[in-house]
C-alpha cells in the first residue's frame, strides 16, 4: 500500500512540473466577440488530435487584441466542461 500512494504522489508531481504541450498553429480567424478562435493547427499531442483547421474557445486570461489573421502562434489547450479551450497563445518564436 505505502509503494501505491507514493507512485501516486510522484506521478501527480511530476505532472505538475511538466513542461506545457505547446502546439504550432496559424490564425485563421479571430472573434473576439465570441471569445473564439479558429487555428490550423498541427498535432495536439495531449489530445490525441490530428492537424486540422478548427475553431476553439479562448480562456478570459488569452487576450486576443494583440494577434492578426495569418499570424503564426503556439497554443496549449485544456478541455473545461465538453469543450476544447485555448489557455494559453503566443506568438511563434
Amino acid at each position: 500500500m505505502k509503494h501505491g500512494i507514493w507512485a501516486l504522489l510522484l506521478a501527480c508531481t511530476t505532472y505538475a512540473w511538466a513542461a506545457p504541450d505547446w502546439t504550432p498553429a496559424r490564425i485563421v480567424k479571430i472573434e473576439p466577440e465570441k471569445a473564439r478562435v479558429t487555428l490550423d493547427h498541427q498535432r495536439i499531442k495531449s489530445m490525441g488530435m490530428e492537424a486540422m483547421t478548427m475553431p476553439f474557445k479562448v480562456d478570459e486570461a488569452v487576450k486576443l487584441a494583440p494577434f492578426k489573421v495569418g499570424q503564426k502562434v503556439r497554443f496549449t489547450v485544456t478541455e473545461k466542461n465538453g469543450h476544447l479551450v485555448v489557455d494559453q497563445m503566443e506568438p511563434a518564436k
